[in-house]
């Protein structure tokens, strides 16, 4: 597979119910995170366009599964986010239930992109998420966030940190980016289109 272009990245649908899923022969990768772990901005970053998907000023609010394709190459899955305080309990509960559906829907899945914020310790729900990754044999990226907000010498300590509190498999690859100032936005890039070459 030659390197994927990810400018070539535009939206393709929002799904509520089961009936409402594209099929998936394309690759399909799934993010997973918080509610304001910045997974719209990941996405926009990614393909090189503020406009991609719409970064919400009120975390939690999306309860949606947003579609993109990416150069007829991958489906790209942004799930709702997940703990968000403000949320209700019921709200909470039909996100969990929705990511928890889709995740055992029987669709195949190429990669999880699992974002965590480098700038504090993961939650519960970071951690509950990486066992069900590691439990299902689902392979996934651990992506740490918003490293634009810290130090590089305090982005390394954090990385240290989180390789001490997360359980996460030997061989996880783990990036560090910055949507805001793009950093390590191009190796996250590379390394999806060369996991990508490696599926075939």
């Amino acid at each position: 597979m030659s390197d994927i272009n990810f400018n070539k990245t535009r939206f393709i649908k929002v799904a509520v119910t089961p009936n409402d899923l594209p099929d998936n022969k394309l690759p399909e990768i799934v993010l997973s995170g918080k509610s304001n772990v910045g997974k719209s901005s990941l996405i926009n970053a990614l393909g090189n366009n503020k406009k991609l998907a719409k970064v919400s000023q009120t975390p939690g609010k999306t309860r949606e599964i947003i579609y993109f394709n990416i150069d007829d190459r991958i489906l790209l899955t942004d799930l709702p986010g997940y703990g968000y305080s403000a949320a209700s309990k019921g709200k909470t509960k039909a996100f969990s239930e929705l990511c928890d559906n889709y995740f055992r829907s029987g669709r195949k899945f190429a990669l999880v992109l699992h974002l965590i914020d480098i700038r504090h310790e993961p939650s519960d729900n970071d951690k509950a998420m990486l066992d069900f990754l590691n439990a299902s044999g689902i392979p996934y990226f651990l992506v740490f966030t918003k490293c634009d907000k810290m130090s590089k010498a305090q982005v390394s300590r954090n990385l240290q940190m989180m390789s001490r509190c997360l359980d996460f498999r030997e061989d996880a690859c783990i990036y560090a980016v910055s949507s805001q100032n793009k950093a390590g936005i191009d190796d996250l890039r590379d390394g999806l289109s060369q996991y990508l070459s490696g599926m075939n």
